[in-house]
């Protein structure tokens, strides 16, 4: 898999974010959920995942919610597209994003958010 190119062919998997993979169809986002925060954002990186923090609480899916609603926000996609793998009690997630965008675009709309 090293040398196997990302969607649109505008980098190499190696280049990458560890937080991001291609997928046919689309890219896996792994995810650092951060439940219960003050402010809803994307924070910057933990352990070689997209550290998200969420004002909602860890209960009854609703932190889960609110990440499918700050992807599909800030990937320019329907919430359908956004879907949650594994992870769902769990602050380590796995989320799949349907797009046909390249790697560079995702990466740019998931880091202007950061501080």
């Amino acid at each position: 898999m090293q040398d196997a190119k990302v969607q649109g062919g505008d980098s190499r998997t190696s280049d990458l974010p560890t937080w991001l993979r291609p997928r046919t169809g689309g890219f896996v986002l792994e995810v650092r959920a951060q439940p219960g925060a003050r402010r809803t954002a994307i924070v910057g990186e933990h352990g070689g995942r997209l550290k998200i923090a969420v004002n909602a609480p860890p209960l009854d899916g609703r932190a889960n919610l609110a990440l499918i609603e700050l992807l599909s926000e800030k990937l320019g996609l329907p919430q359908r597209a956004v879907t949650l793998e594994t992870g769902d009690a769990s602050r380590e997630k796995r989320f799949f994003a349907a797009t046909s965008e390249s790697a560079c675009e995702i990466v740019r709309r998931l880091s202007a958010q950061r501080k």
